[in-house]
């Protein structure tokens, strides 16, 4: 098989603070922005890279979903513990600079883990975990 990842998706609970921290602080391009009010599905990515994409999505919009299962959603959302991305760059100090002066939530700044790999995290609008790896 030759199978690659198109699009990942993560939920947003505000749209337009969603769309500014993906293309305003790290710097993805929109693809698409369907929907209105609260409900859109915006589709964002790399530059130059089209095909790998996120689709930003209201997590609780599908009708199969219970009222228990959005209290949940919401739930675990507030925390941050519901959605969660990696990303990588060659240049991790010079990213986490430039996103830490965006006035986002610092997670954790970059450190060499145990494992061998050096990341950083943040948390984007939404309370998703954002890592972002080190290239080598």
């Amino acid at each position: 098989m030759d199978l690659t990842i198109h699009t990942s998706s993560l939920p947003h609970d505000d749209p337009d603070a969603s769309l500014a921290f993906y293309r305003d602080v790290l710097g993805f391009e929109v693809r698409s922005d369907i929907g209105q009010g609260r409900t859109r599905w915006i589709t964002v990515g790399p530059a130059g890279r089209p095909g790998t994409s996120v689709l930003l999505a209201p997590p609780a919009a599908d009708p199969g979903i219970t009222e228990e299962e959005r209290r949940v959603i919401a739930e675990m959302m507030a925390k941050g513990t519901y959605g969660w991305i990696q990303l990588a760059t060659p240049d991790l100090d010079a990213t986490f600079e430039k996103v830490q002066a965006a006035d986002v939530e610092v997670v954790q700044e970059p450190i060499l883990q145990p494992h061998g790999v050096r990341d950083c995290a943040f948390r984007d609008p939404a309370g998703n975990l954002v890592r972002i790896r080190e290239l080598r």
